[in-house]
């Protein structure tokens, strides 16, 4: 005998926006952007209450390499795009490619971050600044790596097949995630880097 569905039901894998995981990371994105918010707010209140230059020792942020590894996240961005509207129309390849463009794309981000902090002239200790500078921008990295972590893991069930054109919610929360951590960066890039430049 056929089983009625009934009005009350519950579907046993949602995959619209009403999904308990894409309620779920919604959530974690409004929590970690407070998080970003208050710290921004900390780095522009102790710039106007300086009292000298803002850096102190009045050198901007160099845009040597935090300009090129702005664009590579902005293109890792599109690169994920293009994996998540590849599997919308079923197709696997581009989805795979995708992921792994993007995969290697915030693994050079992280690296030439690693390599600006060595060219530093200031430290953590150094001054309030510094300290805002790098727990600021190391927040922000470990966002990115949280990313490429979730990257990973949808990327070896893309290559497991587990994704279709109408199930792959976990895909776009991740997709979600990684779109929050590029915009939060250009914030972040548009405050530490450009704002001290307009004075």
């Amino acid at each position: 005998m056929a089983m009625v569905a009934r009005p009350y039901d519950l579907p046993i894998s949602p995959q619209d926006r009403r999904a308990p995981g894409r309620m779920g990371m919604m959530l974690l994105i409004a929590t970690e952007a407070s998080f970003f918010v208050y710290l921004l707010f900390s780095y522009f209140y102790l710039a106007s209450m300086a009292r000298g230059a803002w850096p102190p020792d009045g050198n901007n942020p160099a845009l040597r390499l935090s300009l090129p590894n702005t664009i590579i996240l902005i293109v890792s961005s599109g690169t994920m795009w293009w994996a998540e509207a590849g599997i919308r129309k079923g197709q696997q390849a581009r989805l795979r490619i995708g992921l792994l463009v993007t995969l290697i794309l915030g693994m050079l981000f992280l690296a030439i971050q690693g390599l600006e902090y060595s060219n530093q002239s200031f430290t953590p200790a150094t001054d309030a600044y510094g300290s805002l500078f790098f727990t600021i921008t190391g927040f922000h990295g470990a966002h990115v790596a949280a990313g490429l972590l979730m990257n990973i893991f949808v990327q070896a069930r893309a290559w497991a097949g587990h994704f279709t054109a109408t199930r792959h919610l976990a895909l776009s929360n991740v997709a979600l995630y990684w779109h929050f951590v590029d915009v939060v960066w250009i914030v972040v890039f548009l405050s530490l880097y450009i704002t001290p430049r307009l004075g």
